[in-house]
C-alpha cells in the first residue's frame, strides 16, 4: 500500500471540499473547456470559476493548455475521472446516511 503524508493527503482531498469546485470538475469531467464556458454552464462569475480552477490546479486534479488567447481546462486524467465516478457511487449506497447526518462540520 502507498504511504501518503497526511496533510498532503489532506490538502489533495480539499480540492472536493467545495460545492463549486464539485462543479467545476463534472463541468470538465468528459470535456475540456475555457473559464468562460465554465462559467456559462455553471452560471458563476468567472473571478470566482477561475479562483476556484486554481485551487483544483493546485491540488492536482485539473491540467490547463493555453491556445492562442484561450486557457482550456480539463480533468488531469483517466484516474481522476474514475475518481469522480467512484464518489457518486459510494455515495449511492451510503446517500441515506450522509442525507441524515447531524455531525457535519464546516
Amino acid at each position: 500500500m502507498l504511504k501518503v503524508d497526511m496533510d498532503t493527503k489532506m490538502k489533495f482531498l480539499s480540492g472536493f471540499s467545495n460545492k463549486i469546485r464539485v462543479q467545476i470538475l463534472e463541468c470538465i469531467k468528459d470535456d475540456e473547456k475555457t473559464v468562460s464556458q465554465i462559467v456559462n454552464e455553471l452560471n458563476g462569475n468567472q473571478s470566482n470559476i477561475s479562483q476556484h480552477l486554481a485551487c483544483l490546479k493546485g491540488c492536482g486534479l485539473v491540467v490547463s493548455r493555453q491556445e492562442g488567447k484561450y486557457v482550456y481546462y480539463r480533468v488531469r486524467n483517466q484516474l481522476v475521472r474514475d475518481l469522480l465516478t467512484m464518489i457518486d457511487v459510494v455515495l449511492e449506497d451510503v446517500k441515506k446516511d450522509v442525507e441524515c447526518c447531524e455531525r457535519h462540520i464546516e
